[in-house]
């Protein structure tokens, strides 16, 4: 599949994996593609993606983007209808991240923070920053397996950054909840990038 790639779309994947090293995780995640995609907007880089993200706003609430990300992380990966969900049940998520925190560090539901510093963590960090390989999660996976599926249906030979960022608007989860909080739907994202034109 990596053969098809362009090498804007090589280049999100080369850049999740960084964005998860950086924020010292264990396994790339569809949140780092997200991250890794407007990272590129930094770069000033040309791609059909940074042109939706930069059409449709999120170039400017990137800022807004991230924390939702973060926050989502805190959290344990539940997504705001999940929490929300949870509270109509009378579970009070944000008091029990709290409380957890409290007993066994900051950002233990994320998997970094004061909990995530242990020796073990940072031997394993270690060797994956020596071999430069960290495991993608099964979310990441389908994210690429997705985006192959929306370039073939489309008669792309190429998989593109484009076709990523549709991908992790289609899936149910926290990363298509934060683009769609965002304005960053597939439906937009397909009327932008193919629109036919008379």
């Amino acid at each position: 599949m990596f053969e098809r790639f362009t090498e804007d779309a090589r280049a999100v994947v080369e850049g999740a994996v960084e964005q998860a090293g950086r924020a010292g995780a264990a396994s790339v995640d569809d949140g780092h593609l997200l991250l890794s995609l407007l990272a590129q907007l930094d770069q000033g880089a040309g791609s059909r993606a940074a042109f939706a993200l930069t059409a449709l706003g999120a170039a400017d609430r990137r800022a807004s983007i991230e924390r939702a990300l973060a926050e989502a992380r805190r959290r344990g990966g539940l997504s705001q209808a999940e929490s929300e969900a949870l509270a109509a049940l009378g579970i009070d998520v944000d008091e029990i991240v709290s409380r957890v925190e409290e007993a066994h560090g900051a950002g233990v539901l994320a998997g970094s923070g004061a909990a995530g510093e242990g020796g073990a963590g940072r031997e394993r960090r270690g060797l994956m920053g020596r071999i430069g390989h960290l495991p993608f999660t099964r979310d990441a996976k389908e994210v690429l397996t997705k985006s192959l599926r929306i370039a073939s249906a489309r008669r792309d030979r190429t998989i593109g950054g484009q076709h990523m960022l549709l991908a992790l608007t289609v899936r149910p989860g926290v990363v298509s909840e934060v683009l769609a909080d965002h304005g960053v739907t597939y439906a937009e994202l397909e009327r932008l990038l193919f629109a036919q034109t008379p």
